[in-house]
């Protein structure tokens, strides 16, 4: 990129960021928060840079989104869930290379046609409340998933495709599938939670996890501290209690760090290593999902194939990656990140090498030769995110496409454009619950309740039912890498990179472990 280009686009950039003061970051959850409330303790749950331990063995976190939404099995957002896997436990759970580890079930068994799964529960599981988990609780959990509690409509999509749900000598459950399903397993990390307890869980958060919910204050913070009870004695948590301090702003969550108040922050753009490499301990990966120029299908003129493909001609994804990542992200293509390499295709990413020219002439064969106006709506509280806007901006300038931006709210993303579908373009990042391809490509069938960008494309959905009815793993693996090339094809979005992040700990602090799904495990961290 030119010198004074960049410069120029740096610019811009620190103009966003002062947008994002002046929009605030997000809006309050109308969830209520229990008595048990534990305040934030700023002072207590820092840690002094000489390593002494501080008072209590706290920690205090600071995160960049709002928590919108605690029921865990409707948690819609990746910010979420990462959070509450640290309260919440499926019959199954995430490891950090991307498998499966026994949690309420000690063990399980998949019919040979792919059609039954059988899952004992282990002994000895207790919820934060003490009781015991019986198999009444995993049947009830199971069955709300399901969509018992929704008008039958399932909170997690995968299970619409369980036909029967049953407890079996005590202590075993089995989950019969309407088709077959090498996959399904991945949805049993979704939490179990006590019988009945749906209506009132988000006030309640009682899970089986190795911390236990304290309080939750909007647009402020989330406290828990460690369970006791916790089955796993050689997983326990070390920490006796974290606080998730909620900070949009990403130079405050610098200051906090600096300034003390704050003991380590998770997803911080690596473009501010240098100011933070020196005092502190930098943890650098990429953060497994797909950032991407997101488009509306069902809006004009991204309804229009010829017009996608010639935004995604006019853009410099190496460019994009280079000012926002310092270069160390890795271009898509479509919507799949490289951890999930059985699946990822980098050829996918070269298929729109910028040309401008050719840009032109697919917008002039559109009807649109002298390009058009549009919007790109962009959370606030997400610099990286507020940053590839005006790149995209200034790159669409070259096509003719005015594009301008508009900072909302983190709150307001999710209920306008994530939910409610009332945008033209966005820019965000999309994770998966596991490591399965389904969770990354479903949501782009056209009857997916995740399709947001209104995608449709009959023989996209043909192709995905195939996948996902599919038993054998290569043919599996073939029919979504033909999804994903469907997606490139009819670029249905600009699908940019998986970006760059830095997780930054106190030096005092050890054991952070990075996940290839969406976590931060706070279990794993202690004190030196």
């Amino acid at each position: 990129m030119p010198k004074l280009k960049k410069r120029a686009l740096l610019l811009l950039a620190a103009l966003a960021m002062l947008a994002v003061s002046l929009y605030g970051c997000s809006t309050g959850d109308t969830q209520p928060t229990p008595p048990a409330g534990v305040s934030d303790s700023g002072s207590e749950a820092s840690a002094a840079q000489s390593g002494e331990l501080p008072k209590g063995n706290s920690v205090t976190v600071g995160i960049a989104q709002d928590l919108s939404n605690l029921d865990p099995q409707l948690a819609a957002t990746a910010g979420v869930r990462e959070v509450l896997f640290n309260i919440f436990e499926g019959l199954v759970k995430a490891s950090p290379d991307g498998s499966l580890t026994g949690a309420v079930a000690s063990d399980y068994e998949i019919s040979a046609d792919g059609r039954t799964y059988t899952f004992t529960l282990r002994e000895g599981v207790t919820f934060h409340n003490g009781e015991a988990v019986t198999v009444e609780d995993v049947v009830y959990s199971l069955e709300r998933c399901a969509g018992s509690e929704n008008d039958g409509t399932p909170l997690v999509s995968a299970f619409s495709n369980v036909s029967r749900i049953e407890a079996v000598d005590g202590g075993r459950v089995v989950v019969e599938l309407a088709e077959p399903s090498t996959e399904f397993i991945n949805a049993l990390t979704s939490p179990v939670i006590p019988k009945d307890s749906g209506p009132t869980i988000t006030q309640t958060m009682v899970g089986t996890g190795p911390f236990r919910f304290v309080s939750y204050t909007p647009q402020d913070s989330l406290v828990m501290e460690r369970y006791d009870g916790y089955w796993n004695r050689e997983k326990a948590a070390k920490l006796d209690q974290v606080t998730f301090k909620i900070i949009p702003d990403v130079n405050s969550l610098v200051i906090g760090l600096k300034g003390e108040t704050l003991d380590m922050v998770v997803h911080l753009p690596n473009t501010l290593l240098p100011e933070v490499e020196k005092d502190f301990t930098v943890h650098q990966n990429t953060m497994n999902l797909v950032q991407a120029l997101y488009l509306n299908n069902a809006v004009e003129p991204f309804d229009d194939p010829l017009v996608r493909q010639a935004m995604y001609y006019a853009v410099n994804v190496d460019e994009i990656i280079e000012f926002v990542c310092n270069g160390a992200g890795v271009a898509t293509g479509t919507s799949m990140y490289p951890a999930q390499a059985k699946y990822f295709m980098p050829e996918l990413a070269e298929a729109y090498r910028q040309d401008v020219e050719k840009a032109r002439e697919l917008l002039a064969q559109a009807g649109y030769p002298d390009g058009f106006s549009m919007t790109i709506t962009a959370p606030s509280n997400y610099a990286q995110h507020m940053d590839t806007a005006q790149v995209l901006i200034e790159q669409l300038k070259a096509v003719g496409i005015t594009a301008e931006l508009v900072p909302v709210e983190w709150q307001t993303w999710v209920d306008d454009v994530y939910r409610g579908r009332n945008y033209q373009s966005t820019v965000c990042g999309i994770a998966a619950d596991d490591m399965t391809a389904r969770e990354m490509l479903v949501r782009y069938m056209g009857d997916n309740r995740k399709n947001f960008i209104n995608f449709q494309n009959a023989e996209y959905d043909q192709v995905m039912a195939q996948a996902m009815a599919s038993t054998d793993d290569g043919e599996q693996t073939r029919l979504y890498k033909r999804a994903q090339e469907i997606l490139n094809e009819q670029a249905a979005s600009l699908w940019i990179q998986d970006m760059c992040e830095l997780a930054v700990t106190n030096p005092a602090l050890d054991g952070f472990t990075f996940y290839r799904t969406y976590v931060i495990d706070m279990s794993t961290v202690y004190f030196k």
